[in-house]
C-alpha cells in the first residue's frame, strides 16, 4: 500500500463503496454485493499504483453491475 494522496484518496473512494456494498449485501443476504464490497475494500492493500488501482476498481464496480442485471 502506498501512502501518496493520490492512492489514498482512491482507496478511500472505492473502499466506502465496498463498505456500503458489503453492509448492504449482508443485511439483505445478496452475495454478489458483499463479494463485490470486500473485495473493493481489500484490493487496495494490494495493489499500489494509483492508475492500476482505479483500473482494477472500475472493474469491480462494471462486473458487480453486470451480475445485479443479470439477477444473480
Amino acid at each position: 500500500m502506498s501512502f501518496e494522496p493520490t492512492s489514498l484518496l482512491i482507496s478511500f473512494v472505492f473502499g466506502s463503496i465496498g463498505f456500503v456494498g458489503l453492509v448492504y449485501g449482508r443485511r439483505m443476504k445478496r452475495f454478489p454485493h458483499m463479494l463485490a464490497g470486500g473485495l473493493l475494500m481489500a484490493y487496495p492493500v494490494v495493489v499500489g499504483d494509483p492508475l492500476i488501482m482505479t483500473v482494477v476498481g472500475l472493474c469491480i464496480v462494471s462486473l458487480w453491475v453486470l451480475a445485479v442485471r443479470m439477477g444473480a
